[in-house]
């Protein structure tokens, strides 16, 4: 058995809690603590993430789309593969290191997805983008933390409050979709979503796919 090897560590922003890059062999995995928040062989709810959200807004010619959280590229690579053509994707990722990562030691994870000529990365708290904007997304996907129940930063739950809910519902186009990734179930995130003017639908699916793995959900909410 291969052993895994510590090539990076990263401060999150906000928070006392560390980030840390390990590697074992051509397998990468992200890890906070003794938690691993994800890995570069499960990647099939993340891009279910994108590849849910288009058939939303599939007749867009010229989406535009926000996700926030880059992790290991798998929503970012999959979205370039299922929007259109002429889409614009921004991606906002909170910690520094991630993107350094995804450019140095992960680079052949990534491909040749961030110099793609759709896509621009802006180091900050997607919150930020959101609040900041009003009806200028197609679809804002977000794979921030572990979903609706914050792990690494408290202040992720403001994210998937009512009033976070509401921003991002304001930051939508008429008919843009709101998708959002999680570990696991959250009865309470989906009644907020309902409360917030989104018509709601949750997908049940495993982290490889069709491979098995963890089951994750995927709430895709439409802007009613």
């Amino acid at each position: 058995m291969i052993p895994w090897e510590k090539l990076d560590t990263a401060k999150i922003p906000g928070s006392d809690g560390e980030l840390r890059l390990m590697r074992r062999g051509k397998e990468f995995s992200i890890m906070l603590g003794t938690n691993e928040l994800m890995n570069s062989r499960l990647s099939g709810s993340e891009a279910a993430l994108a590849t849910l959200a288009a058939k939303q807004i599939e007749k867009v010619a010229k989406p535009v789309v926000l996700i926030g959280g880059l992790g290991m590229g798998f929503t970012l690579r999959a979205a370039l593969a299922v929007f259109a053509g002429k889409a614009q994707i921004v991606v906002s990722e909170l910690v520094p290191s991630v993107v350094a990562w995804a450019r140095g030691p992960m680079a052949q994870v990534f491909g040749d997805s961030l110099d793609d000529p759709r896509v621009s990365v802006r180091e900050t708290d997607v919150a930020e983008i959101i609040r900041a904007h009003r009806s200028a997304f197609d679809a804002v996907l977000l794979d921030v933390d572990n979903g609706p129940e914050g792990l690494t930063r408290k202040s992720n739950d403001a994210l998937y409050n009512s009033a976070g809910l509401k921003a991002a519902r304001t930051a939508l186009r008429p008919g843009g979709v709101l998708a959002v990734w999680s570990s696991g179930p959250n009865p309470a995130f989906t009644k907020r979503l309902g409360s917030a003017g989104f018509d709601v639908n949750e997908v049940n699916l495993r982290a490889t796919g069709k491979g098995g793995g963890a089951r994750h959900v995927i709430w895709i909410a439409r802007k009613s």
